[in-house]
C-alpha cells in the first residue's frame, strides 16, 4: 500500500467536513483547514462526491458537507477506492493479485501477507467518526465488526 498525497487530503478534507454540524463548507474554507491548494481540492472533492461520500451545494452559499453519517465512513473503504489495493506486494494482493517469479520459493510473501492483514483489519475498523472521536487503537487479530 502506499498512501498517495491524495488520500491523505482526501482524509483530511473528510475529518474538516466531519467537523462541521451544519450546513456547507466552501471550498476554501476546506482548502485553508487542510493545507491543500484550491484547485487540487476540487478534484479530489469532485472524486468523494462520485464515490457517495460527500455532497455539494451550488451557488453563493455552496460548498461541501458530508453526504454519509461519519459512523458510516470506513477508512479502509476510502482508501482503497481512491488508493487501490492495500497490499505492499502485488503477490499478497486479494484484489489485483500478481505473480511473481520467486512464488514457490520466496520467504517475504508470509510478512507481506501479515502486512497486508494487519493494515486493512485497521483501517477497515476504523470510520470517520473513529477519527474526530480519537478513538483509533489496535484491533486484535480475532476481533470482529465494531
Amino acid at each position: 500500500m502506499k498512501l498517495s498525497s491524495r488520500g491523505e487530503y482526501a482524509l483530511r478534507a473528510l475529518i474538516v467536513l466531519g467537523r462541521q454540524n451544519e450546513g456547507v463548507l466552501p471550498v476554501a474554507e476546506v482548502a485553508e483547514r487542510t493545507l491543500v491548494p484550491v484547485y487540487y481540492l476540487e478534484q479530489i472533492l469532485l472524486q468523494l462526491k462520485m464515490l457517495g461520500y460527500v455532497k455539494s451545494k451550488r451557488g453563493v452559499h455552496g460548498g461541501y458537507s458530508l453526504r454519509k453519517p461519519a459512523e458510516e465512513i470506513v477508512v479502509g473503504e476510502v482508501i482503497r477506492q481512491l488508493e487501490g489495493p492495500l497490499a505492499p506486494m502485488g503477490c499478497v494482493s486479494v484484489t489485483a493479485y500478481e505473480s511473481c517469479p520467486l512464488e514457490g520459493d520466496c520467504l517475504l510473501k508470509p510478512l507481506w501477507a501479515l502486512v497486508r492483514d494487519t493494515v486493512a483489519r485497521l483501517l477497515d475498523h476504523t470510520t470517520l467518526d473513529d477519527l474526530l472521536m480519537g478513538r483509533v487503537q489496535p484491533v486484535s487479530e480475532n476481533s470482529g465488526d465494531k
